[in-house]
């Protein structure tokens, strides 16, 4: 009989590790993990890294959080385990509680299986000039097909309703970076020597004709990023959102695990993507759910591409992001 995943030396580390591989906004890293037993290990959210000002509800973190479990998912499948997965188990009284998974023996995972989980240390967000090649139509079914594997959809923006989602982004990052809260929140995040956040590495440069309103971290160091290095970013950015019929902590779960599936189905590709949400962090903290179109709810808008290779981001190490308790047992 196969072992439970959370029992075997160094099992826990590999799942909390894999999991914690996951994006997240601004590379907040907003989860905890705890194992309840041998064959079950919980996610929570961390709370204290919550986004104030970009993320006032939660939803964000929530996005985050369920791609770390798709990534735990991963992991529990390549045990020869099965990943029975409980969201929001006590909604009630403990909220922070997001998920429960339990893995429960199974049979050998398979390739395509296999294929996502050994593209998780290789995924990146991509915040530098694509080369304007065109995806081909194979791999844009691929991905669309990895968002409805979740339960998500994903569309493609073309012609006017491309240009008009860029120019809502645009106009989202420019109030936004008038806030002096908003710079603050970046300048905590962009900090040098953390071992979270977006280091200067992974920023990129300015978009050098401003027609690609990419996120400017370089805000959060107290200055305009006059001075700073500029590039040619590519003319027809290639754009998808990502849709849920609701939009509440579970549909934000739902959206997060169908985002990394389709960001790991993309680098098995070669295709590099960096994530804008900045319309969405305008939500008003008294949002109940915004007015859903014929799809549902916007969660995230993704542009997809060919660009060049970047370095991963710093992540904290396992012990970190573990239950006390389980840190001191493994």
């Amino acid at each position: 009989m196969t072992a439970p995943p959370f029992a075997t030396p160094g099992g826990v580390s590999r799942m909390v590790n894999a999991a914690a591989a996951a994006p997240s906004v601004h590379n907040t890293q907003p989860w905890r993990f705890r194992c309840a037993d041998e064959a079950t290990m919980e996610l929570w959210a961390d709370l204290g890294r919550l986004l104030r000002v970009t993320d006032p509800l939660g939803r964000g973190l929530g996005v985050s959080c369920g791609a770390a479990l798709c990534n735990l998912r991963l992991a529990v499948r390549m045990t020869g385990h099965d990943a029975q997965v409980v969201t929001l188990p006590d909604p009630a009284h403990r909220p922070d509680l997001l998920a429960r998974v339990r893995a429960v023996p199974a049979g050998p995972p398979g390739q395509d299986e296999r294929l996502l989980y050994e593209m998780i240390p290789h995924r990146r967000t991509n915040r530098f000039p694509f080369d304007g090649r065109r995806l081909p139509t194979a791999v844009l079914v691929e991905l669309v097909h990895a968002a409805h594997a979740e339960g998500a959809t994903l569309v493609l923006l073309k012609g006017r309703t491309a240009r008009r989602v860029l120019g809502m982004i645009g106009a989202a990052e420019a109030t936004l970076a008038a806030e002096e809260s908003y710079r603050a929140e970046l300048a905590r995040w962009t900090a040098p020597g953390r071992r979270d956040g977006v280091p200067r590495h992974a920023v990129g440069p300015r978009p050098r004709d401003g027609a690609l309103p990419m996120r400017d971290f370089r805000l959060g160091e107290g200055r305009h990023a006059e001075g700073a290095p500029s590039a040619a970013f590519e003319a027809d950015p290639q754009l998808a959102a990502l849709f849920t019929r609701g939009d509440g902590p579970l549909d934000w779960l739902r959206a997060g695990q169908a985002l990394q599936r389709v960001l790991l189905t993309a680098t098995a590709r070669g295709v590099a993507a960096s994530l804008f949400s900045q319309p969405l962090d305008l939500r008003p903290a008294q949002h109940s759910g915004d007015r859903a179109g014929p799809l549902g709810h916007v969660q995230m808008l993704i542009r997809l591409g060919y660009g060049p290779p970047v370095p991963r981001v710093p992540r904290r190490p396992a012990f970190e992001v573990l239950d006390p308790v389980e840190a001191a047992r493994r």
